[in-house]
């Protein structure tokens, strides 16, 4: 990929000279005279460390398995059976506060999306983030005039049909099938040494980190088609208007968390690929993920998620440390539902949260295996539905909890470690 010097301008930007400004651009006139003064007046800001402008993925996110994040945009077809919102495993952040812009056309109305270069809504936006991040604007300002509006990847984030039953068995045969067990045990072959060493460094183990990334992308295999400047800007400024909730403010975030890292990383912002919601890598962290908790594992120097296995697996291992992970302690425990009706909905209530302690579960009727006694944590009894036929349960521990910090999904979570055990011939 080639390097981008930030006061490069496309021959077909317009200029007050050849063109009517434009919103984009005579944002862009005003703050870049701001811009000038400023850097004439004050030193340059101290690096901004990884990750500072976006808070934990679990901070505020919702316990329960009603928003699920597809791993893949090739996966998102087979996951019918878990239906739901994606990218729930991120942050919902606060709308950045609109800076004033010069005179400026209309809007195009809501029902008009893209055309990024001429809304003014994007040139306040640009004028906002430009002076927040301390980025030049020309810079950001150029990269938003390339964003195109993808109406696939504006559909993509909608829910399934309300009715469609979730279903694990079918979920699980998309993910723990013949393919993927065998390039699991191809990169455990090839990446053992990592595998080992993220074990040791953070206590997840090495199965999981393998079930996690080939749930996730194959290995590499499914990282995503679209530009991710593309599928940014389409759901930070033409979010769906049928979907149940505006996340629109979430990915205004994972942009700006975006230029931020194209900048660190000397990449241009229309090069990377990602998935529809603008995941990135083998292991699929949105942009404000990446820049906080991705690692240079392998230590050369620079963290490559798309093209270093062991960044991508001292990553996951860092991000799940992070969420949570207890060393040496099981993910979950088989367990027989009470048959009292009152007493499952108050082992149902907390979701897949953990919540009771071993005897708590037994007090209220639950059988648990002579193992799960002796858990020194809390539990939850997760539920896993079969469409009309009968759920399974099992008793999720803090670490089960934590796969869902990736990925609010309860059979996300199954899916990361049957496939990893699987892989493990266990």
């Amino acid at each position: 990929m080639t390097r981008t010097r930030s006061d490069d301008l496309p021959a077909a930007f317009p200029t007050a000279a050849s063109h009517p400004a434009s919103p984009l651009a005579a944002c862009l006139l005003a703050c870049a005279a701001a811009w000038a003064v400023a850097a004439c007046q004050s030193a340059p800001p101290p690096r901004q460390e990884p990750g500072a402008a976006i808070e934990s993925a679990a901070a505020r996110a919702p316990a329960s398995d009603a928003a699920v994040q597809p791993p893949t945009d090739a996966a998102r077809a087979s996951v019918v059976a878990d239906a739901g919102l994606p990218q729930s495993r991120a942050l919902e952040a606060p709308v950045p506060a609109a800076a004033a812009s010069a005179e400026a056309p209309a809007t195009p109305s809501p029902t008009e999306p893209g055309r990024y270069a001429q809304r003014a809504d994007v040139a306040r936006w640009v004028a906002d983030a430009s002076q927040r991040l301390q980025l030049d604007p020309a810079w950001v300002a150029q990269a938003l005039g390339e964003a195109r509006y993808q109406a696939t990847v504006a559909r993509a984030v909608l829910p399934f049909p309300a009715g469609t039953p979730k279903n694990w068995k079918v979920y699980r045969s998309r993910f723990v099938e013949p393919r993927r067990i065998k390039a699991a045990r191809a990169f455990e072959q090839a990446n053992g040494r990592w595998l080992q060493l993220a074990e040791e460094r953070y206590g997840v183990p090495q199965q999981i980190i393998v079930g996690l990334i080939g749930v996730e992308t194959i290995y590499g295999q499914q990282i995503g088609s679209w530009r991710a400047l593309d599928a940014l800007a389409t759901l930070a400024f033409d979010y769906p208007g049928g979907a149940p909730r505006d996340r629109s403010p979430f990915f205004r975030n994972e942009l700006e968390q975006f230029l931020l890292l194209c900048k660190e990383q000397g990449l241009r912002p229309q090069d990377p690929s990602s998935s529809y919601a603008g995941a990135l890598g083998l292991p699929q962290f949105m942009p404000g993920s990446w820049r906080r908790w991705a690692i240079d594992f392998d230590g050369d120097g620079h963290i490559d998620l798309w093209r270093s296995p062991a960044d991508a697996i001292g990553s996951v291992a860092h991000y799940l440390a992070e969420h949570g992970w207890q060393r040496a302690i099981s993910t979950h425990y088989p367990v027989r539902i009470p048959a009292d009706a009152q007493a499952l909905g108050k082992l149902m209530a907390p979701d897949i949260l953990p919540t009771f302690r071993p005897g708590q579960m037994r007090a209220l009727g639950a059988h648990l295996p002579p193992a799960a006694y002796s858990h020194p944590g809390l539990l939850a009894l997760v539920k896993l539905e079969n469409g009309n036929a009968a759920p399974q349960y099992v008793a999720g521990t803090e670490n089960f909890y934590a796969i869902t910090r990736y990925n609010q999904s309860s059979m996300y979570a199954m899916a990361v470690i049957e496939l990893g055990a699987a892989a493990a011939g266990r």
